[in-house]
C-alpha cells in the first residue's frame, strides 16, 4: 500500500467559534495542525502518495502543506463542488487515484486521532482476501454510534444504526474511521451524488456478498468533533498517552507536562500543566494557572487566571482573575477581568466581554 484517501470535507460546526477560519483538521493540536498528526502516522506506515477529499474552506490544506515534499509525501487536493457525503467524497475523487484496481487504498477521516496500526490493518485485508477492511474500536458506551458485529472469524456480519434500546446494543464494535478499500470497490461508488459509507455503501456491499473484514484493536481512539474531545486529544499527545512523531519538542524547558513553543512568554510564578500546549508569542501573567488546554498563538492570560479543559483562540485576551473550565474562546474575543465560564460556554471570535460580565458564586 502507498496510496491513501484522506477525508477532510466537513464544516466542524460542533467546533464553532474555532472553524469559523479554519477547518477542523488545521487547528492546532498539540502544536501543529491536527493534519499532520495524521500524515505523518500515514507515511510512517508507508503510505507515500494521498489524495485529499475536501470541500469547506479548501484552500486552507493547500496553503499549508503543499506538494507535501516538507513531509516526503505526494499530496493531491480535489474539491468538492456540492455535498457528496463521506462514500460519495472517497468516489469523488477515485479519478486521481494511482492504485491498480486489485491494490488497497487506505482511507481514513480527518478528525479521529487514533494509535491504530495501519500496517497491520493492511496486513490483514490482504492476508484474508477482503474487499474491504474496517478499523473497529470497543467502547463502554456504544449509543452515540452504529454497531457493527462481525462472526468469530472476524467478518462483519451486519451494520447497525445507533442502538435506541438496551436490547439493541448487540455489539460494542464501532466503526472506528478507518479503512481499507480494494481500488475496485471504490470505483463501484455510485459517482456525482450524496452517498454514505456507513448507511448505503458498506451495506450493499455485505447484501452482494462481498467479503468486509473487521479488524478489532483497542489502540487509543478518539473522535476530535467535541470542544472537550479536541482538548482532551491535545492533552493526551502531548502526555505521550498517544505516539506521534509530529508533536514537536518543547521549545521551553521546565515544563514537564505541557508544550511551550518559542516566544511564548511565561511569569515566573505561572503554571501550565496536564498536556497544555502554549502557542507561540502567548503570554501567561503572573500567578497564572493552566491546565490541559489548548493556548493559540498569542493568546495572553491575565494575572492569576485560571484555565482548564478550554481552547484559547489566536490573539485572544482573558482579564485577570478569569476562571475559564470547559471553555472555547474564538480567535481575537477580548474576556474581561474577575469573569468565570463554565463548561459548554463558547465566545464568538473577536467578542467583548466587560469586567464581571459573568459570575457564579458557591451560593447560587
Amino acid at each position: 500500500m502507498t496510496e491513501a484517501i484522506l477525508l477532510v470535507g466537513g464544516k466542524g460546526t460542533r467546533l464553532r467559534p474555532l472553524t469559523v477560519r479554519t477547518p477542523k483538521p488545521m487547528l492546532p493540536v498539540a502544536g501543529v495542525p491536527f493534519l499532520t498528526h495524521q500524515l505523518v502516522r500515514a507515511k510512517d506506515a508507508g503510505v507515500d502518495r494521498v489524495v485529499f477529499a475536501t470541500a469547506y474552506k479548501a484552500e486552507v490544506f493547500r496553503e499549508h502543506f503543499g506538494d507535501g515534499s516538507d513531509l516526503g509525501l505526494e499530496l493531491v487536493y480535489v474539491t468538492e463542488e456540492v455535498a457528496l457525503d463521506t462514500a460519495g467524497a472517497i468516489r469523488n475523487v477515485a479519478d486521481r487515484l494511482k492504485s491498480a484496481p486489485d491494490e488497497p487504498v487506505l482511507v481514513f477521516n480527518g478528525d479521529i486521532l487514533s494509535g491504530v496500526d495501519i500496517r497491520a490493518l493492511v496486513e490483514a485485508h490482504a492476508e484474508r482476501g477482503a474487499d474491504v477492511t474496517l478499523h473497529l474500536a470497543r467502547v463502554a458506551d456504544p449509543r452515540p454510534f452504529g454497531l457493527v458485529p462481525t462472526d468469530a472469524q472476524g467478518w462483519v456480519t451486519a451494520f447497525l444504526e445507533k442502538p435506541q434500546r438496551p436490547e439493541d446494543i448487540v455489539t460494542d464494535q464501532i466503526n472506528a474511521g478507518c479503512y481499507v478499500f480494494q481500488r475496485s470497490r471504490i470505483d463501484e461508488i455510485p459517482a456525482g451524488r450524496r452517498v454514505s459509507v456507513e448507511r448505503e455503501t458498506f451495506p450493499g456491499l455485505l447484501a452482494s456478498g462481498a467479503k468486509v473484514l473487521g479488524v478489532v484493536e483497542q489502540s487509543y481512539w478518539l473522535d476530535l468533533g467535541t470542544p472537550a474531545a479536541f482538548a482532551k486529544g491535545s492533552a493526551d499527545l502531548v502526555m505521550g498517552r498517544v505516539a506521534s512523531s509530529a508533536v514537536p519538542g518543547p521549545q521551553v524547558r521546565g515544563f514537564p507536562e505541557a508544550l511551550v513553543l518559542a516566544g511564548a512568554q511565561l511569569a515566573p510564578d505561572a503554571v501550565v500543566d496536564a498536556g497544555t500546549t502554549v502557542g507561540s508569542g502567548a503570554v501567561l501573567e503572573a500567578g497564572a494557572h493552566v491546565s490541559a488546554s489548548v493556548l493559540d498563538a498569542g493568546a495572553v492570560i491575565g494575572a492569576g487566571a485560571r484555565v482548564r479543559d478550554s481552547i484559547v483562540g489566536a490573539g485572544a485576551r482573558i482579564g485577570p482573575g478569569t476562571v475559564l473550565d470547559g471553555v472555547v474562546v474564538g480567535d481575537g474575543a477580548v474576556i474581561g477581568a474577575d469573569n468565570e465560564l463554565l463548561a459548554g460556554a463558547r465566545v464568538w471570535c473577536g467578542a467583548v466581554l466587560p469586567d464581571k460580565a459573568i459570575r457564579f458564586s458557591s451560593d447560587e
